[in-house]
């Protein structure tokens, strides 16, 4: 068997062919066209050539000493079942050309053959292998997240959603993921990137909402020394940090209009000019887009640039509310009972009792799959033995009528007067927000991430929320307020044991008093 070794991203092939003159007539085509070629003169030396290497493609004889071509058609597939292999024959029939196609065979061509038919031939079947390869890193890199834990859907729903992913993943066009908060957009967008080409390459995340607005573009596009008040040194934004990668834009929806321009720019031309600077720069970044809020509507209402929005929806994926795929709640409950068993080192079984399992898929899960993770957490960590039991779910999920009553008895009975006046809708909704929000940052105090959990929503969502409520305002108020407090109690014990005059006493014990009010 002779080998020619040449490096090229063209592809390879393999011609197996018991006649010598044929051998030699393929190569010099092929490598005139930049293919790699390797040549065999029976079907058992391309077997065994092909098992030391895949190649793209396989030109087989038919006819030939040994194992025939179709035998060796069915052993080639064996080793490989996505193998790409065209048969050659100079008996071409109807017969053949079927019973070559049954076995699996790309195609069939015929001696003498043009030699415009062989490189057309080889080159969709190069194409045709590349697809398949990029097929497989989608389903390695879906497999790997599955395996992780990180994306759990047995659902049609989410069946579908993981079919766009592999359509989408190979090509470079921006994506739009749409969804409500809690139902994974960043791991389907860490799916898409690690099932590309890119994956090798750097995922940057940005979360939008948890930038203010006037840093957001020193972020995104980087800046030189001196281009504002306080850049000390030059920085390298997060587009260019994605060189070559991906870049996922989480909240797309709250970035600022003048933002929203210069990433348009991005789009369209490939490129972006840091702050302070005056030369353009090029890159090469895939673009990740995300959010909860309907930007059709924001378009509508013009706090959204209907162009990005095309630009950033050529390719948009909606991921469906965990209320919609009920099937999905068992296996996800399993896996994050798995999950905090390791965390806690508990042995709580992942078996459902019918009774909770029931409970679990009535309720209605407005934080989607974040807040089932934040219930399977809690329900394992106070679990009494090794199950979950109804009494290790919290009220609204175990007993939901019991809690609409109570609510309905206590707030809705004292509103009854107030709407008979007529109530604003909406004041009433942003205030209920507001009263949420402060007891979940009340319970854990004051940290973002956990109130968040608490509420089923997203951690940026909350934030977001929180500038727009002006909370974090009341907040530090209290903060002011709590240190003045302990300052001149400080003051108060000092006075009170080194002096121990009823004169500082009573004054310190007046401003206490005037702080308090």
């Amino acid at each position: 068997m002779k080998t020619e070794k040449r490096s090229t991203k063209k592809g390879s092939v393999l011609v197996v062919d018991d006649e010598e003159i044929m051998r030699e007539v393929l190569e010099t085509l092929l490598t005139a066209e930049g293919y790699r070629v390797d040549l065999a003169k029976t079907g058992e030396e391309g077997l065994e050539a092909y098992g030391r290497r895949a190649l793209d493609v396989v030109l087989l004889d038919v006819s030939m000493p040994g194992i025939g071509g179709l035998r060796a058609l069915e052993e080639f597939l064996k080793m490989d079942s996505e193998a790409v292999i065209v048969m050659i024959t100079a008996y071409a029939t109807f017969d053949t050309a079927i019973a070559a196609w049954e076995r699996g065979a790309f195609g069939c061509i015929r001696k003498p053959f043009q030699n415009e038919q062989i490189t057309a031939t080889i080159a969709a079947g190069i194409k045709r292998r590349r697809k398949e390869e990029e097929r497989r890193t989608l389903r390695r890199a879906m497999s790997k997240a599955v395996d992780r834990g990180e994306i759990v859907g047995r659902s049609d729903l989410m069946q579908e959603v993981f079919r766009l992913v592999e359509q989408v993943a190979p090509a470079r066009s921006t994506v739009l993921i749409t969804g409500e908060s809690g139902t994974g957009k960043e791991l389907i967008a860490k799916a898409i990137h690690e099932a590309s080409t890119r994956a090798g390459r750097p995922f940057v995340t940005v979360n939008s909402s948890n930038i203010p607005s006037e840093l957001l573009e020193s972020e995104l596009f980087g800046h030189t020394r001196g281009a504002f008040t306080g850049a000390i040194a030059a920085k390298k934004g997060l587009f260019e940090v994605a060189d070559g990668g991906s870049i996922f834009l989480d909240e797309i929806g709250d970035i600022p209009p003048e933002t929203q321009v210069r990433l348009l720019r991005v789009i369209q031309e490939r490129e972006f000019t840091p702050l302070g600077d005056t030369s353009p720069r090029r890159v090469d970044v895939r673009i990740i887009a995300a959010t909860n809020i309907d930007l059709k509507e924001a378009v509508r209402q013009g706090g959204f640039r209907e162009d990005l929005y095309y630009r950033l929806a050529v390719v948009p994926i909606e991921l469906p509310p965990l209320r919609d795929r009920n099937e999905d709640i068992l296996p996800l409950a399993q896996h994050f009972v798995q999950k905090y068993n390791e965390e806690n080192g508990r042995i709580v079984s992942e078996q459902m009792a019918p009774e909770v399992l029931a409970m679990l898929e009535s309720y209605s899960w407005p934080g989607n799959v974040r807040e089932l993770e934040n219930t399977i957490e809690r329900a394992v960590v106070i679990a009494p033995g090794d199950e979950i039991t109804k009494e290790c779910l919290r009220p609204e999920i175990s007993d939901p009528k019991s809690v609409v009553s109570s609510s309905q008895n206590g707030a809705s009975n004292a509103a009854v007067g107030d709407i008979g006046r007529g109530i604003n809708f909406y004041e009433e909704v942003r205030r209920f927000e507001i009263d949420l929000i402060r007891r979940a940052l009340d319970q854990t105090g004051g940290h973002q991430s956990r109130a968040a959990r608490l509420l089923g929503m997203n951690a940026t969502t909350l934030n977001s929320k929180i500038k727009t409520y002006t909370i974090w305002k009341s907040l530090c108020l209290l903060c002011v307020l709590c240190v003045s407090v302990v300052s001149i109690c400080l003051v108060y014990f000092h006075h009170r044991d080194t002096e121990n005059t009823d004169q500082n006493t009573e004054k310190i014990e007046t401003s206490i008093s005037k702080t308090l009010q």
